[in-house]
């Protein structure tokens, strides 16, 4: 930007084009030089000068002025630089009275050299001033352009944070520039955003140049500019993706309920719809699956599930569940708590690989779940009535009572609040110190059987895993795929499909996802559980045979149970 050394050179084209180019209001880029003139001037002449920088927009020209202040006499040599005798301006023609304030112009001798020399003689002796010089001064020079610097940094960074402090809660595309610390520092055109390492996706990788889409979890305004912080793990990055790729959602018809999300892994979210012709979950899916798709492909696989919301919470936990099938459901409202009974072939489905479904399920709902198996159950129910039946004054009604109370064992009993057994029907209250008594000796032998009970639970399950594959009916083996449940057996062996290798050798995934109660997006789940399950089954067949002594069969030898 020019100098006051060049007064000449017009500055309105170069104003518009640093608003233009840097986004910055031209009124600040004017109070910016207007600022940085002042500074300069004071710097050359002293600081103790009355100096103020103009912008003339005509000209496009910065003018610099003095104020000289009329006074009796001069008491004060520090601001005499400040003010004229009455006397003196008398002299010189000045009609002026004690108070008044005089403004002069300070001219560029080398550029405007009549004007200023006129200027000079008329009141150079007044004012005691030199005018402008071609050298100006270098420090002076310089410190006006550190001073238009700064504050032209310092507009752009507030320009910024004004756009982007808007934009917080939204998903943004930028370039992966480098990396400082593990720290993906993100290049979004306008600014440059960090996206942390805890708000990295753990299995995504990046290189420089490649395309970043993220979720603007905060903008912070920072002493080196504003801080745009991303983020890639953040639920609400799902909630967004499915906002940008389905219609219906931005326009208000379906409602995402609640979201839950393991990033990397799965995740979870709960729809509903205000139009009762609109299915919230196939609008979420899209036309053979190519919205889902869309979200999946950007969170790199993350598997996603879509479940129906229901105001009914023990309908809305079974399908948060899903694909796992729900058998019963025990609800505690005191505690916020449900028991999930699912049959046996769904247990492993429903907790998940490391518990996550049922992680994921119980973050969306909002509810404590806990999942046992209906043969798990069936020897609770057995145990409860060995340990509560050798209480005293416990009957077999009792014990019912006891157990729909949560009361699953002796130790509970032990434990419980005194006033709280009193109030349970059917318990004398004035029993009660007997019973929690008789119910602290009791727990060790529970203790003691139920440690049995897991070791042969434990043997149990070994037992039926390393059961030879030959050994098993395709009804049996169908039952060990993930996912597969004794409905969705029969309605698959109903259509066709007997075997494992009938599944996983299918071709036409709209076929099989015509089948009742599958679907195509459980039928691709079920296809690809099928072929791992082939894969491990052969693995196995050869380990047994090897430990048999016998020589390994052909992994694709007919089953003896067909």
């Amino acid at each position: 930007m020019p100098t006051p050394a060049n007064p000449n050179i017009n500055l309105n084209l170069v104003l518009d084009q640093v608003a233009k180019d840097k986004g910055i209001e031209r009124s600040v880029l004017i109070s910016t030089l207007e600022d940085a003139m002042t500074t300069a001037a004071k710097k050359h002449f002293g600081q103790e000068r009355n100096l103020e920088a103009k912008y003339d927009p005509e000209k496009g020209v910065v003018e610099l002025f003095q104020a000289i202040t009329v006074v009796e006499t001069i008491t004060d040599p520090i601001q005499a630089v400040n003010q004229i005798p009455l006397d003196e301006a008398h002299k010189k023609g000045m009609e002026v009275e004690p108070g008044d304030e005089l403004v002069f112009q300070i001219f560029y001798r080398d550029e405007d050299a009549e004007e200023a020399k006129a200027q000079d003689n008329q009141y150079g002796d007044i004012l005691r001033l030199k005018t402008f010089r071609r050298g100006f001064g270098r420090i002076a020079a310089q410190t006006a352009k550190q001073v238009i610097l700064q504050r032209t940094r310092d507009a752009e960074r507030e320009n910024v944070f004004n756009e982007y402090k808007d934009r917080k809660n939204e998903i943004v595309t930028g370039i992966a520039r480098r990396f400082e610390r593990g720290n993906i520092i993100v290049d979004l055109g306008r600014a440059e955003a960090v996206l942390p390492v805890r708000e990295q996706v753990p299995r995504e990788t990046y290189r420089a140049g490649d395309r970043v889409q993220a979720y603007v979890l905060d903008v912070l305004r920072e002493s080196k500019g504003p801080q745009i912080v991303l983020s890639r793990a953040s639920v609400n990055l799902l909630t967004k993706l499915f906002e940008m790729e389905v219609p219906e959602i931005a326009e208000g018809i379906v409602v995402i309920e609640a979201a839950a999300r393991e990033p990397g892994g799965r995740a979870k979210i709960a729809v509903s719809s205000r139009d009762a012709d609109v299915d919230p979950v196939g609008a979420c899916v899209g036309m053979k699956g190519s919205r889902v798709q869309a979200v999946v492909q950007e969170l790199r696989g993350e598997k996603i599930d879509i479940v129906p919301f229901d105001e009914d919470p023990a309908r809305f936990v079974c399908s948060a569940l899903a694909p796992a099938e729900v058998s019963r459901v025990i609800i505690d409202e005191a505690n916020h708590a449900m028991e999930l009974i699912v049959p046996d072939d769904q247990l492993s489905l429903a907790i998940g690989r490391r518990g996550q479904n049922v992680r994921l399920a119980a973050q969306l709902t909002g509810w404590k779940l806990d999942i046992n198996s209906e043969s798990r159950v069936r020897e609770m129910r057995e145990f409860a009535n060995r340990s509560l039946g050798a209480l005293p004054g416990v009957n077999e009604m009792l014990v019912e009572t006891l157990y729909a109370h949560g009361f699953r064992q002796a130790k509970d009993i032990a434990e419980a609040n005194a006033e709280v057994l009193s109030q349970i029907p059917g318990v004398d209250p004035s029993r009660v110190p007997a019973m929690q008594e008789e119910a602290r000796k009791q727990m060790g032998l529970d203790a003691a059987e139920l440690s049995r009970m897991e070791r042969e639970r434990e043997q149990a399950r070994q037992a039926e895993a390393r059961r030879h594959p030959d050994e098993l009916s395709q009804t049996e083996r169908m039952a060990r795929v993930r996912g597969m449940g004794e409905k969705a057996i029969e309605q698959l062996v109903l259509a066709g499909y007997k075997s494992v290798e009938d599944i996983a050798n299918e071709k036409d995934l709209a076929r099989l996802g015509d089948v009742p109660g599958v679907g195509i997006k459980k039928a691709r789940q079920l296809k690809s559980a099928a072929e791992n399950y082939l894969v491990e089954e052969a693995r196995l067949r050869a380990e047994l045979n090897a430990e048999r002594g016998s020589s390994a069969s052909s992994p694709s030898a007919e089953p003896a149970g067909a």
